[in-house]
């Protein structure tokens, strides 16, 4: 008898390939490869499978997962390859949880898909960013406010006492202006009291708005008839006092119910704006009370400090999305701001210093460059591009040294500008998206997320959640109870019912 020697080293070899081929069932998707293929990464779910595993099918010889399909494809790509690419179709934390499931390090992406991939990074810190700002207006929850004002436990308890009640509606009323009607009332008294009280401050400046202080003497002790009259300067109208008095008795009273009420003191006086009311209605008072004791320059060096009651324009951002989608863009931007005010300083002094120096070089008669700190607010001015004409160059130098500072000017402010510009449009895009999303969405509890419910058996929980109870026989009940527990206790229902039917499929065999 005769053998052929090759047909035996075929069927040999196809014996061997068949022996070491795995087949992996992903989310119905059937993928095959071989076991050397699957080693290449050690220490990964796919490099430690073996047919004792639980998602084994001994009848299918195959290996069961119930993940993403589309994701697994560039996962079995990585290990035939070694270059984990990155699927453009699928979302970046979705990527990110396969490659934690699978045992693979996220860090391993490619440098081409490593832009695309860390693009949900940054969206992630933007919404999270909007999150905190509170754009929607959308009133907090009961556990929410608990939370805030840390009465978990009292909240969970059913303890709370009625000033842990009234404390957060009242709260609410002053810092959460879309919370109630009563809130969008006060909200609206405070802006226009603000609007009324930056109005006063510019409207007492005028001179058709003062009057004229005054000073009246005697001009002889021993006739006191005899007095004199002197106007020395002006002052603002009376009415105009009464008007600011109103004004930041409100403001008083608002501070010290939002103080009185916030859910911790210690952070609310560290607000900036919260800093900056108290400083505009402190100086207020400080301005009434020595009003009567100073005169002419000395109330005039007073009244300067009070131009920090502008600042209270900055309330107003709490009522408006745009004015918080501003602020947030130039937090975001802090590094370009610096570098921009950074490169304009550096060229400030430069071209203070060339300016100085070229105007020396020729025979000037009308030199108007002094010195160097007379040539800094001349480069400030240029760079800036607004160019007063107070200081101009006379020489041909001196015009040229003029002509490159203003270029660099342009340059050097008009380079972070689109950077600006890019973070705006971001928070801004992000927050219209925001807005428009619906208010209450269907949220899937995690496994970790499910809690026991206490005092109730199993078969009950599952009968509830099935709904209205129809007649059942005692029998049957048990037999469903007895069905139920496993499907709930056991990690993945699925496959415990897949191995029970393997298990009667092996018997009937």
């Amino acid at each position: 008898m005769f053998y052929d020697e090759s047909a035996l080293g075929d069927r040999k070899s196809s014996w061997m390939d068949t022996e070491h081929r795995v087949i992996l069932n992903v989310g119905g998707i059937r993928h095959e490869t071989y076991t050397h293929v699957l080693k290449k990464i050690p220490a990964t779910r796919l490099s430690r499978l073996t047919p004792n595993l639980a998602n084994y099918d001994p009848v299918l010889n195959e290996y069961f997962f119930d993940r993403h399909p589309g994701v697994f494809s560039m996962i079995l790509n990585y290990y035939r390859t070694g270059k984990l690419h990155y699927p453009t179709n699928v979302c970046g934390p979705l990527f990110e949880e396969e490659l934690e499931f699978w045992g693979l390090d996220a860090n391993q992406v490619e440098p081409c898909c490593w832009m695309t991939y860390t693009q949900h990074r940054d969206t992630q810190d933007t919404l999270a960013v909007i999150e905190s700002l509170d754009l929607d207006g959308d009133p907090p929850t009961q556990e929410e406010i608990a939370k805030k004002f840390g009465w978990e436990d009292d909240y969970y308890s059913g303890t709370l006492s009625k000033w842990q009640q009234i404390k957060p509606r009242i709260w609410a009323l002053f810092d959460e202006p879309w919370s109630s009607q009563y809130a969008r009332t006060i909200s609206l008294i405070n802006i226009c009291f603000v609007v009324l009280s930056i109005v006063c401050f510019c409207l007492k400046t005028h001179p058709y708005l003062r009057i004229p202080d005054i000073d009246v003497g005697s001009l002889n002790v021993s006739h006191p008839r005899a007095v004199y009259v002197g106007k020395t300067a002006t002052r603002p109208h009376p009415s105009f006092f009464y008007v600011e008095l109103v004004c930041n008795m409100w403001f008083s009273g608002e501070f010290l119910c939002r103080m009185l009420f916030c859910p911790k003191v210690g952070p609310f006086l560290k607000t900036p704006v919260n800093i900056i009311d108290f400083i505009a209605t402190l100086s207020f008072y400080i301005d009434w009370a020595l009003d009567s004791a100073l005169s002419g320059a000395n109330r005039d060096s007073v009244e300067f400090f009070s131009i920090i009651r502008i600042l209270r324009l900055f309330k107003l951002t709490q009522h408006s999305v745009g004015l918080k989608i501003l602020i947030q863009t130039f937090k975001a931007s802090a590094q370009e701001l610096f570098l921009l005010v950074f490169f304009v300083l550096l060229g400030i002094v430069i071209f203070a210093a060339l300016v100085y120096y070229a105007e020396r070089v020729e025979d000037n008669p009308d030199n108007q460059f002094d010195s160097i700190p007379v040539g800094l607010w001349w480069a400030v001015i240029t760079i800036c591009t607004i160019g007063f004409g107070d200081l101009v160059p006379k020489t041909y130098l001196g015009m040229l040294v003029g002509s490159i500072c203003a270029l660099m000017g342009v340059l050097t402010i008009a380079l972070p500008v689109p950077v600006i510009v890019s973070n705006f449009a971001m928070f801004y895009s992000h927050a219209q998206a925001r807005s428009k999303l619906p208010k209450k969405r269907r949220r899937v509890l995690q496994p970790h997320e499910i809690k026991p419910i206490v005092g109730r058996s199993t078969t009950a929980v599952l009968l509830n959640s099935l709904g209205p109870k129809p007649h059942v026989p005692s029998n049957i009940g048990d037999g469903l109870g007895a069905f139920a527990t496993p499907l709930l206790v056991c990690p993945n229902p699925g496959e415990n019912i897949r191995k029970g039917s393997n298990t009667k499929a092996n018997k009937m065999l």
